[in-house]
Protein backbone atom coordinates (compact mmCIF):
# COMPACT_ATOMS: atom_id res chain seq x y z
CA UNK A 1 0.00 0.00 0.00
CA UNK A 2 2.82 2.27 0.92
CA UNK A 3 4.21 2.05 -2.48
CA UNK A 4 1.13 2.00 -3.97
CA UNK A 5 0.05 5.32 -2.58
CA UNK A 6 3.65 7.19 -3.19
CA UNK A 7 3.61 6.30 -7.11
CA UNK A 8 0.44 7.98 -6.96
CA UNK A 9 1.94 11.15 -5.94
CA UNK A 10 4.64 10.80 -7.96
CA UNK A 11 2.98 10.57 -11.27
CA UNK A 12 0.22 13.99 -10.28
CA UNK A 13 0.99 17.18 -11.43
CA UNK A 14 -1.72 18.85 -8.98
CA UNK A 15 -2.09 17.32 -6.03
CA UNK A 16 -5.32 18.54 -3.01
CA UNK A 17 -4.87 17.83 0.37
CA UNK A 18 -8.42 18.04 2.76
CA UNK A 19 -9.46 16.85 6.21
CA UNK A 20 -13.34 17.04 7.82
CA UNK A 21 -14.70 19.89 8.74
CA UNK A 22 -14.05 21.41 12.02
CA UNK A 23 -10.28 20.76 11.83
CA UNK A 24 -8.35 19.59 15.26
CA UNK A 25 -5.37 18.76 15.82
CA UNK A 26 -4.67 15.50 14.25
CA UNK A 27 -6.71 16.83 11.35
CA UNK A 28 -4.16 20.23 10.51
CA UNK A 29 -1.05 18.01 11.80
CA UNK A 30 -1.36 14.99 8.98
CA UNK A 31 -2.64 17.21 6.41
CA UNK A 32 0.16 20.00 7.00
CA UNK A 33 3.00 16.89 7.62
CA UNK A 34 1.60 15.34 3.99
CA UNK A 35 1.91 18.95 2.34
CA UNK A 36 5.28 19.39 3.77
CA UNK A 37 6.53 16.26 2.57
CA UNK A 38 5.45 16.57 -0.55
CA UNK A 39 6.95 19.75 -1.30
CA UNK A 40 9.80 19.05 -0.04
CA UNK A 41 10.59 15.76 -1.76
CA UNK A 42 8.45 16.41 -4.75
CA UNK A 43 9.80 20.09 -5.50
CA UNK A 44 7.68 19.88 -8.79
CA UNK A 45 4.09 19.25 -7.82
CA UNK A 46 1.89 21.90 -7.41
CA UNK A 47 0.19 21.14 -3.83
CA UNK A 48 -3.22 22.84 -2.46
CA UNK A 49 -4.40 21.99 1.28
CA UNK A 50 -8.18 22.94 2.02
CA UNK A 51 -9.03 23.55 5.47
CA UNK A 52 -12.65 24.87 6.96
CA UNK A 53 -10.90 26.89 9.07
CA UNK A 54 -7.45 27.18 10.65
CA UNK A 55 -7.44 27.94 14.52
CA UNK A 56 -5.34 30.62 15.98
CA UNK A 57 -3.08 28.18 18.24
CA UNK A 58 -2.03 26.11 15.04
CA UNK A 59 -0.05 29.11 13.80
CA UNK A 60 2.99 27.70 14.36
CA UNK A 61 3.24 25.10 12.16
CA UNK A 62 5.39 25.86 8.86
CA UNK A 63 3.01 26.43 5.40
CA UNK A 64 -0.23 27.25 7.45
CA UNK A 65 -0.76 30.37 5.97
CA UNK A 66 -0.51 28.78 2.41
CA UNK A 67 -3.66 26.38 3.60
CA UNK A 68 -7.11 27.64 1.42
CA UNK A 69 -10.06 28.09 3.17
CA UNK A 70 -12.72 29.18 0.52
CA UNK A 71 -12.10 25.76 -1.63
CA UNK A 72 -11.25 27.09 -4.74
CA UNK A 73 -11.70 24.68 -7.14
CA UNK A 74 -7.95 23.53 -8.75
CA UNK A 75 -8.38 20.47 -11.08
CA UNK A 76 -6.36 17.87 -9.19
CA UNK A 77 -4.86 15.13 -10.30
CA UNK A 78 -4.86 13.55 -7.39
CA UNK A 79 -6.53 14.43 -4.26
CA UNK A 80 -5.65 13.22 -0.27
CA UNK A 81 -7.97 12.82 2.40
CA UNK A 82 -6.71 12.60 5.90
CA UNK A 83 -8.16 12.16 9.43
CA UNK A 84 -11.65 11.63 7.77
CA UNK A 85 -13.77 8.85 8.08
CA UNK A 86 -16.98 9.50 6.31
CA UNK A 87 -16.63 11.21 2.39
CA UNK A 88 -19.10 13.96 3.70
CA UNK A 89 -17.11 15.14 6.92
CA UNK A 90 -15.19 16.39 3.76
CA UNK A 91 -17.35 19.16 3.90
CA UNK A 92 -16.83 21.63 1.18
CA UNK A 93 -13.68 19.92 0.58
CA UNK A 94 -16.20 16.60 -0.64
CA UNK A 95 -16.87 18.58 -4.30
CA UNK A 96 -12.85 18.67 -4.82
CA UNK A 97 -12.78 14.92 -3.88
CA UNK A 98 -15.18 13.99 -6.04
CA UNK A 99 -13.52 15.71 -9.21
CA UNK A 100 -10.08 14.31 -9.01
CA UNK A 101 -8.97 11.90 -11.00
CA UNK A 102 -7.50 9.51 -8.34
CA UNK A 103 -8.87 10.04 -4.78
CA UNK A 104 -6.58 8.65 -1.52
CA UNK A 105 -8.03 7.68 1.89
CA UNK A 106 -5.33 7.98 4.61
CA UNK A 107 -6.96 7.22 8.53
CA UNK A 108 -7.51 5.70 12.11
CA UNK A 109 -11.39 5.83 12.55
CA UNK A 110 -12.49 2.12 13.02
CA UNK A 111 -15.54 3.81 11.10
CA UNK A 112 -14.21 4.48 7.81
CA UNK A 113 -16.30 3.73 4.89
CA UNK A 114 -13.03 3.43 2.30
CA UNK A 115 -14.53 6.11 -0.21
CA UNK A 116 -11.98 6.68 -2.05
CA UNK A 117 -10.04 4.98 -4.84
CA UNK A 118 -7.15 3.81 -2.86
CA UNK A 119 -8.00 3.68 1.02
CA UNK A 120 -5.76 3.38 4.03
CA UNK A 121 -6.50 3.69 7.39
CA UNK A 122 -6.10 1.12 10.06
CA UNK A 123 -8.49 1.68 13.94
CA UNK A 124 -5.83 0.68 16.47
CA UNK A 125 -3.50 3.45 15.40
CA UNK A 126 -3.72 6.42 17.73
CA UNK A 127 -4.08 9.11 14.60
CA UNK A 128 -4.00 9.83 11.43
CA UNK A 129 -0.70 11.41 12.27
CA UNK A 130 0.49 8.12 13.24
CA UNK A 131 -0.66 6.43 10.35
CA UNK A 132 0.95 8.57 8.27
CA UNK A 133 4.18 8.45 9.94
CA UNK A 134 4.30 4.82 8.69
CA UNK A 135 4.24 5.94 5.11
CA UNK A 136 6.64 8.16 5.62
CA UNK A 137 11.07 8.22 5.60
CA UNK A 138 12.07 8.59 8.68
CA UNK A 139 15.23 9.93 8.00
CA UNK A 140 13.45 12.67 5.39
CA UNK A 141 11.23 13.92 8.40
CA UNK A 142 12.49 17.36 9.06
CA UNK A 143 11.81 19.61 11.57
CA UNK A 144 8.66 21.23 10.19
CA UNK A 145 7.37 17.66 9.45
CA UNK A 146 8.03 16.44 12.80
CA UNK A 147 6.31 19.88 14.40
CA UNK A 148 3.17 18.50 12.55
CA UNK A 149 3.02 15.36 12.96
CA UNK A 150 3.82 15.47 16.80
CA UNK A 151 0.76 18.27 16.95
CA UNK A 152 -1.22 15.96 15.61
CA UNK A 153 -0.26 12.97 18.15
CA UNK A 154 -0.30 14.80 21.27
CA UNK A 155 -3.86 15.66 20.33
CA UNK A 156 -5.83 13.01 19.40
CA UNK A 157 -4.00 11.00 22.25
CA UNK A 158 -4.25 13.47 25.13
CA UNK A 159 -0.81 14.48 25.37
CA UNK A 160 -0.27 10.72 25.11
CA UNK A 161 -2.26 9.67 28.41
CA UNK A 162 -5.35 8.37 26.39
CA UNK A 163 -6.11 4.53 26.44
CA UNK A 164 -5.03 4.60 22.42
CA UNK A 165 -1.50 5.13 23.27
CA UNK A 166 0.72 2.28 22.43
CA UNK A 167 4.26 1.42 22.48
CA UNK A 168 4.47 2.21 19.09
CA UNK A 169 3.00 5.44 19.65
CA UNK A 170 5.71 6.33 22.38
CA UNK A 171 8.29 5.34 19.81
CA UNK A 172 7.18 7.74 17.02
CA UNK A 173 7.18 10.33 19.74
CA UNK A 174 10.55 9.56 20.87
CA UNK A 175 12.01 9.80 17.07
CA UNK A 176 9.94 13.36 16.37
CA UNK A 177 11.34 14.70 19.79
CA UNK A 178 14.78 13.79 18.12
CA UNK A 179 13.82 16.58 15.49
CA UNK A 180 14.77 18.70 17.87
CA UNK A 181 10.82 20.03 17.84
CA UNK A 182 9.77 22.42 20.91
CA UNK A 183 7.70 19.84 22.28
CA UNK A 184 6.95 21.39 25.46
CA UNK A 185 5.53 24.70 23.71
CA UNK A 186 3.71 22.38 21.41
CA UNK A 187 1.79 20.66 24.16
CA UNK A 188 1.21 23.99 26.06
CA UNK A 189 0.73 26.17 23.54
CA UNK A 190 -1.43 23.85 21.33
CA UNK A 191 -3.36 21.93 23.78
CA UNK A 192 -3.79 23.62 27.35
CA UNK A 193 -3.45 26.67 26.39
CA UNK A 194 -6.90 28.71 27.17
CA UNK A 195 -8.05 31.70 25.92
CA UNK A 196 -9.64 34.03 29.12
CA UNK A 197 -12.94 33.47 27.12
CA UNK A 198 -12.64 29.76 27.03
CA UNK A 199 -11.96 29.30 30.53
CA UNK A 200 -15.72 31.29 30.83
CA UNK A 201 -17.50 29.31 28.64
CA UNK A 202 -15.87 25.86 30.12
CA UNK A 203 -16.58 27.25 34.17
CA UNK A 204 -20.09 27.38 32.73
CA UNK A 205 -20.35 24.62 31.12
CA UNK A 206 -18.92 22.77 34.19
CA UNK A 207 -21.01 24.57 36.78
CA UNK A 208 -24.21 23.41 34.28
CA UNK A 209 -23.30 19.63 33.84
CA UNK A 210 -25.35 17.08 35.06
CA UNK A 211 -24.22 13.54 36.62
CA UNK A 212 -26.55 10.73 36.33
CA UNK A 213 -26.63 7.10 35.74
CA UNK A 214 -25.24 6.65 39.61
CA UNK A 215 -22.55 9.28 39.04
CA UNK A 216 -20.78 7.62 35.86
CA UNK A 217 -21.75 9.91 33.11
CA UNK A 218 -21.80 13.28 32.78
CA UNK A 219 -23.47 16.32 30.10
CA UNK A 220 -23.96 19.70 29.52
CA UNK A 221 -25.02 21.40 26.52
CA UNK A 222 -23.95 25.10 25.40
CA UNK A 223 -26.67 26.44 23.63
CA UNK A 224 -26.34 29.72 21.43
CA UNK A 225 -27.61 31.45 24.16
CA UNK A 226 -25.18 30.81 26.52
CA UNK A 227 -21.97 30.91 23.87
CA UNK A 228 -23.54 34.44 22.76
CA UNK A 229 -23.33 35.75 26.26
CA UNK A 230 -19.71 35.45 26.43
CA UNK A 231 -19.58 36.47 22.66
CA UNK A 232 -18.13 33.20 21.79
CA UNK A 233 -18.32 30.41 19.38
CA UNK A 234 -17.26 27.19 18.82
CA UNK A 235 -13.44 27.33 18.97
CA UNK A 236 -13.87 28.52 22.44
CA UNK A 237 -15.71 24.87 23.79
CA UNK A 238 -12.62 23.58 23.35
CA UNK A 239 -11.52 21.08 25.59
CA UNK A 240 -14.85 20.94 27.72
CA UNK A 241 -15.22 17.42 26.56
CA UNK A 242 -12.06 16.37 28.03
CA UNK A 243 -12.72 18.70 31.34
CA UNK A 244 -15.89 17.04 32.05
CA UNK A 245 -14.23 13.06 31.57
CA UNK A 246 -12.02 14.48 34.67
CA UNK A 247 -14.68 14.37 37.12
CA UNK A 248 -14.03 11.19 39.41
CA UNK A 249 -16.04 8.38 39.17
CA UNK A 250 -17.20 9.32 35.62
CA UNK A 251 -16.67 6.93 32.80
CA UNK A 252 -18.61 8.52 30.11
CA UNK A 253 -18.86 12.17 29.49
CA UNK A 254 -21.39 14.06 26.54
CA UNK A 255 -20.59 17.40 25.55
CA UNK A 256 -23.36 18.75 23.24
CA UNK A 257 -23.16 22.77 21.31
CA UNK A 258 -25.48 24.15 19.45
CA UNK A 259 -24.61 24.97 15.59
CA UNK A 260 -27.76 26.28 14.55
CA UNK A 261 -31.72 26.47 14.98
CA UNK A 262 -32.48 22.61 16.11
CA UNK A 263 -28.90 21.92 15.02
CA UNK A 264 -26.44 20.36 17.60
CA UNK A 265 -22.74 18.87 17.29
CA UNK A 266 -22.38 16.44 19.99
CA UNK A 267 -18.70 14.97 21.30
CA UNK A 268 -18.48 11.89 23.40
CA UNK A 269 -15.71 10.49 25.49
CA UNK A 270 -14.95 7.35 27.69
CA UNK A 271 -12.49 6.29 30.12
CA UNK A 272 -14.59 2.81 30.93
CA UNK A 273 -14.79 -0.15 28.47
CA UNK A 274 -18.30 1.63 27.19
CA UNK A 275 -18.15 1.86 23.18
CA UNK A 276 -18.55 5.84 21.88
CA UNK A 277 -18.31 5.14 18.10
CA UNK A 278 -20.82 2.33 18.30
CA UNK A 279 -23.33 5.28 20.35
CA UNK A 280 -22.34 7.93 17.88
CA UNK A 281 -23.27 5.19 14.83
CA UNK A 282 -27.00 4.92 16.44
CA UNK A 283 -26.89 8.44 15.50
CA UNK A 284 -25.32 8.95 12.28
CA UNK A 285 -21.70 9.54 13.30
CA UNK A 286 -18.66 7.47 14.27
CA UNK A 287 -15.21 7.47 15.36
CA UNK A 288 -13.28 5.80 18.23
CA UNK A 289 -14.23 3.24 20.69
CA UNK A 290 -13.20 5.98 23.51
CA UNK A 291 -13.88 9.21 21.66
CA UNK A 292 -16.32 9.52 18.53
CA UNK A 293 -19.22 11.89 17.69
CA UNK A 294 -22.49 12.55 15.87
CA UNK A 295 -25.23 15.28 15.82
CA UNK A 296 -28.55 15.98 17.12
CA UNK A 297 -31.44 17.14 14.95
CA UNK A 298 -34.72 18.81 15.52
CA UNK A 299 -35.94 19.39 19.19
CA UNK A 300 -33.20 19.06 21.30
CA UNK A 301 -34.99 17.91 24.52
CA UNK A 302 -35.56 14.68 22.21
CA UNK A 303 -32.76 14.14 20.84
CA UNK A 304 -30.58 14.47 24.05
CA UNK A 305 -33.10 12.11 26.02
CA UNK A 306 -32.47 9.47 23.35
CA UNK A 307 -28.82 10.09 23.68
CA UNK A 308 -28.75 9.77 26.95
CA UNK A 309 -30.66 6.76 27.54
CA UNK A 310 -28.45 4.97 24.97
CA UNK A 311 -24.87 5.94 26.73
CA UNK A 312 -26.57 4.74 30.38
CA UNK A 313 -27.68 1.08 28.85
CA UNK A 314 -23.91 1.04 27.45
CA UNK A 315 -22.35 2.34 30.80
CA UNK A 316 -25.06 -0.48 32.15
CA UNK A 317 -24.07 -3.03 30.06
CA UNK A 318 -19.88 -2.89 29.97
CA UNK A 319 -19.89 -3.48 33.72
CA UNK A 320 -19.72 0.93 34.75
CA UNK A 321 -22.76 1.17 36.27
CA UNK A 322 -24.61 -0.74 38.85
Amino acid sequence: MKQTIWNAVEKARIIGICGHIRPDGDCIGSCMAMYQYIKKEYPGKEIYVYFEDVPEVFRYIQGIDDAITDYEYKNADLFISLDCSDIERLGNGKDLFEKAELTINIDHHISNTSFADINHYDGESSSACEVLYELLDPEKIDYDIATSLYTGLIHDTGVLKYSNTSKRTLEIAGVLVSKGIKFTEIIDESFYEKTYRQNLVLGRCLLESKLIANGTVIYTVATTELLNEYEADKKDTEGVVNALLLTKGVQVAVFVYQLGEKEYKVSLRAKGKADMNKIAGRFNGGGHVKAAGCAIKGKLEDGLSLLLKEVEEEVKLTGGCN
